[in-house]
């Protein structure tokens, strides 16, 4: 569940930024426009942009004794730089960190580190009768 929630947040942030890129090429900020027509006589136009400096901070923490799943996630955004950090606790023991940053200049960048030792997992066998 976790991956899908970050592979889907990543698609949105790379279709928004591609259509923002697409659709505004000689903006560097998130906009939207709006198009009014009046037919009072004369049918008149009015083309209004509005700016929206992309900007948010979130953060999350899950840590359930009963499943062992143990995972945080801080990210925060201001105009078209992204930076965050997410540990994820593996079967193994082992603890994934990944530092992430993104920007128009270099793309999309994260940092995998693993901490702690891997212990060998052995199945339990379910003995049926």
């Amino acid at each position: 569940m976790f991956t899908k929630i970050c592979l889907v947040a990543a698609v949105i942030f790379v279709i928004g930024a591609e259509a923002q890129e697409h659709h505004h090429e000689h903006h560097h900020h998130a906009s939207s426009s709006q198009s009014i027509k009046q037919h009072h006589g004369k049918a008149t136009e009015k083309h209004v942009e509005y700016y929206s400096h992309p900007k948010y901070e979130f953060a999350y923490k899950v840590e359930d004794p009963h499943t062992g799943d143990k995972k945080s996630q801080h990210e925060s955004r201001d105009g078209d730089v992204v930076k965050g950090v997410y540990s994820l606790h593996e079967p193994d023991g082992t603890v994934r960190i990944v530092e992430y940053h993104a920007d128009k200049k270099t793309g999309f960048n994260a940092n995998v580190k693993h901490e702690g030792h891997a212990k060998h997992i052995v199945p339990e066998h379910h003995h049926h009768h």
